[in-house]
């Protein structure tokens, strides 16, 4: 099973080492930001599966940042604050936080709260990422995300069946990064029991009705989109 990925959007320097290096060693990979621009350019980089935010980033308002990640995905967001009263609270709740820590807080609270939060997301809504308004670009192909619509490079249009659409969105939020055929079925939402030879199955006739060198098998792992993706968004 690969590393969970979290994002942790925090301004403070120190604030932000101390737990990025805490986080490390309970063996998360942990990528940072210190602003609304780079923790949007951080979730469009790649796969996120928590996103860690501090409610005060000097000009930025982390609220409002929450609630313009919440519009677009439903990558899981814990927000940190020294603002604690029950008002503060509520306005990190009604933009779609998934939880709400105030500072200053016990580390060993914090890992449990967000191993509850990764527990109850189940890790699909960050691998594919829900993104409905853009318009993906990989070795030439391109996916209509509004329209669910797959064209190949030579501009005719592919048809795909509704999971192996699904399946290419989950390759396409996590370019160039393997992911375990565990992973792939809690996304999909397959029983995970029975996901490893129906992932299997699936992935070949993606590829069948792709480029079969677009995904590639990582031997011990699972399967990895060989492609860079590009977005334009609507």
């Amino acid at each position: 099973m690969s590393l969970h990925r979290l994002l942790l959007v925090e301004d403070d320097a120190e604030m932000a080492a101390m737990l990025a290096a805490y986080l490390q060693r309970q063996g998360f990979h942990v990528s940072r930001a210190d602003s609304r621009a780079g923790a949007l350019e951080a979730l469009r980089a790649g796969r996120v599966d928590l996103i860690l935010l501090d409610v005060s980033l000097g000009e930025d308002d982390g609220v409002q940042i929450c609630a313009e990640i919440r519009a677009a995905q439903d990558v899981p967001i814990v927000m940190v604050s020294a603002l604690s009263a029950d008002h503060q609270r509520m306005a990190g709740y009604e933009v779609g936080a998934d939880d709400y820590i105030a500072k200053p807080f016990n580390p060993d609270l914090l890992l449990a709260r967000i191993r509850a939060v990764l527990r109850r997301a189940r890790r699909a809504p960050s691998l594919t990422h829900r993104r409905r308004d853009a318009i993906l670009r990989f070795q030439g192909w391109r996916y209509d995300a509004r329209r669910d619509e797959v064209t190949a490079p030579g501009g005719w249009q592919v048809s795909l069946s509704s999971r192996e659409t699904a399946l290419l969105r989950v390759f396409l939020a996590n370019p160039l990064i393997p992911l375990t055929r565990e992973e792939i079925a809690a996304a999909l939402d397959h029983d995970e029991a029975a996901g490893g030879r129906a992932i299997d199955m699936l992935v070949g006739r993606l590829r069948q009705k792709t480029d079969p060198a677009l995904i590639r098998t990582e031997r011990g792992t699972g399967y990895v989109l060989a492609a860079e993706v590009s977005r334009d968004d609507a």
